[in-house]
């Protein structure tokens, strides 16, 4: 079933997990996601990137992810990772997304308020939440990680924007780390707390070591992004394909192996952010 941001972090909450956010790129890491889910019993949250919106292959795309989401047995959200501006929010909004990351990180802290507080009020239109990001962050690339999120500036940022989640940079990053990170668990907590325990999400979740991750979620985190390693397990399995001499060159069937290694990539990171059989 296909709903909106608010009701998988809400679910969240109350259960005391964190909503796995998969990040999707084409129609077979859309079956492997929501098949992953119905298995699970666990509400999912499908993400594209905003790159796809405004190179406008999710016009393709955003078609599939909806159809698969309002068939599913489980709650699925369809969401806008770390929309820049207005017209990735537009486009995924038109297109039918039901969650909207707003990413102003990069512009100062009182513009990124500003704009994210404009977006806010831009989905309560029509009913739907944003996440916004206070905190850059990067890329494991990156020379230098930015500040931490600060914890009286996030108190104060969730109160002016109205945000029904925050994206927090407590030593994660984005791609595959040249060695594990060590997340700072106690200001995740601070956070959570100082922010009247709004869902904090934990972006860059791909490296990122199980236990760090279950403290984390005790801490606060309501919901955690997957992308570089679902982009790995499709990709590592299409090559071993590709070197089976006997493969098929049919593509429904070459393409069923790849999607049943991002079914059980999203399985294990579904049982691990304790979301599993969340779903009666």
């Amino acid at each position: 079933m296909l709903v909106s941001l608010q009701e998988v972090l809400d679910m969240a909450q109350t259960g005391g997990f964190a909503v796995p956010a998969f990040n999707v790129y084409n129609m077979e890491t859309v079956v492997g996601a929501v098949q992953a889910a119905e298995e699970a019993k666990a509400p999912i949250i499908m993400q594209i990137y905003p790159r796809l919106v405004k190179e406008g292959v999710a016009y393709y795309l955003a078609p599939s992810v909806v159809a698969a989401a309002k068939k599913a047995s489980v709650p699925v959200c369809f969401h806008l990772d770390h929309g820049p501006s207005e017209l990735e929010v537009t486009r995924a909004l038109y297109w039918g997304a039901t969650g909207i990351m707003f990413d102003g990180s990069l512009h100062p802290y009182e513009e990124n308020m500003a704009r994210t507080k404009q977006v806010v009020e831009t989905c309560g239109y029509v009913g739907l939440g944003v996440e916004g990001e206070l905190g850059h962050i990067g890329t494991v690339n990156d020379d230098s990680m930015d500040e931490f999120t600060d914890i009286e500036e996030a108190a104060q940022f969730v109160k002016t924007t109205g945000v029904s989640a925050l994206a927090v940079l407590v030593g994660n990053a984005h791609g595959r780390y040249k060695k594990p990170p060590k997340l700072d668990i106690e200001r995740i907590r601070a956070i959570y707390e100082a922010t009247n325990h709004i869902p904090l999400v934990l972006h860059g979740g791909s490296g990122i070591p199980d236990e760090q991750i279950q403290l984390a979620v005790k801490a606060g985190i309501r919901k955690m992004n997957f992308a570089t390693d679902i982009c790995f397990t499709f990709l590592d399995t299409v090559q071993e394909g590709l070197n089976d001499p006997n493969r098929s060159v049919a593509l429904d069937i070459f393409m069923r192996k790849p999607i049943d290694a991002v079914k059980e990539f999203c399985l294990t990171k579904i049982k691990l952010l304790g979301a599993e059989g969340m779903v009666q």
